[in-house]
């Protein structure tokens, strides 16, 4: 769970107690959100883990089954928590979450207006970034969608950096309350350039805005709205390139698909004094770097302006 005491560093306890949320890790695309609960067990295909044996053990701990097989106990940080987390609706993933609270200038003691709250994984971020004396206020117009956001805050350990409203932010904007208050506005909104004037109306003086969206026609509409109040206005498309690192062997006169590659001869086989066979140093372990196969690619377009400061 992680300790949101406003005295100390965002971080999680030392250990794992009873109800803790932990990260199930079998291997790099198979990880788990499981609850620890001292009478629960979990079965996979490595056998039957005992919720009882992993309490007191630290985050990060290797933990076997009953078959001898084993996994890791991983803290619920918020990338990982992105990865695991129900989709509710589409989410924003780590390379557009770290680009945009860069470029808002979130810092710990920001106060934060977010819309709409979806699946929170952008939420759980922006908790973290504004720790441990900011605030992110998040909004979503469905009912059902807030109160599960709130259910997994409170399970994250961010539940008091983070309040859930439910609003329309497109048809009421954002609440008058929070007027001139917002260090940074985030819009994940199908019509943006609708809330628009009221996030320029919560900003601070030279305040940041970012929105979010899929389609390029919804990124001119929205720099349309911008125009009158904002400036510095920037589109970006963050794309990720991901690679596989492996350790395999290569054989020097021979590709991967068994065709022939431009490489020196294979060397013969030489006797040392001894009599015994030397093998070329081409049959040694080699490591293999590759594009991942089912990297991501568009997931939308994030623009970003500064509110004009008055000179009046």
């Amino acid at each position: 769970m992680l300790c949101s005491d406003g005295t100390k560093k965002l971080s999680f306890g030392g250990s794992i107690k009873d109800g803790d949320l932990v990260i199930v890790y079998e291997k790099r695309d198979v990880m788990k959100a499981v609850k620890v609960s001292e009478t629960s067990v979990l079965q996979n295909r490595f056998g039957v883990f005992k919720h009882s044996d992993w309490i007191g053990k630290p985050f990060g701990s290797k933990v076997l089954s009953n078959k001898g097989g084993f996994v890791y106990l991983l803290a619920p940080t918020p990338e990982l928590w992105t990865l695991v987390l129900s989709h509710r609706t589409q989410i924003l993933y780590i390379a557009d979450i770290s680009f945009l609270i860069t470029y808002l200038e979130i810092v710990p003691g920001s106060l934060v207006l977010e819309s709409g709250t979806g699946s929170g994984s952008l939420t759980t971020s922006l908790a973290r970034a504004v720790a441990p004396t900011g605030h992110v206020y998040t909004f979503d117009f469905h009912q059902q969608r807030a109160a599960s956001a709130r259910e997994d805050f409170q399970s994250t350990g961010v539940d008091s950096l983070v309040t859930v409203g439910v609003r329309d932010i497109q048809g009421e904007g954002f609440p008058d309350e929070y007027s001139g208050l917002a260090d940074s506005v985030f819009l994940d909104l199908p019509q943006p350039w609708l809330a628009v004037p009221s996030a320029g109306k919560m900003l601070k003086q030279d305040g940041t805005l970012c929105s979010f969206s899929p389609c390029i026609e919804q990124v001119q509409r929205t720099c349309e709205a911008l125009k009158s109040n904002f400036r510095d206005i920037r589109t970006f498309e963050v794309l990720l390139r991901t690679f596989e690192v492996h350790e395999g062997k290569i054989d020097s006169c021979q590709g991967e698909e068994g065709l022939s590659v431009r490489s020196p001869p294979c060397k013969r086989r030489h006797r040392s004094s001894e009599g015994s066979a030397m093998q070329d140093s081409s049959s040694s372990p080699t490591i293999k770097v590759r594009p991942c196969a089912d990297a991501r690619g568009h997931t939308g377009y994030l623009t970003f302006s500064r509110l004009q400061v008055s000179l009046s």
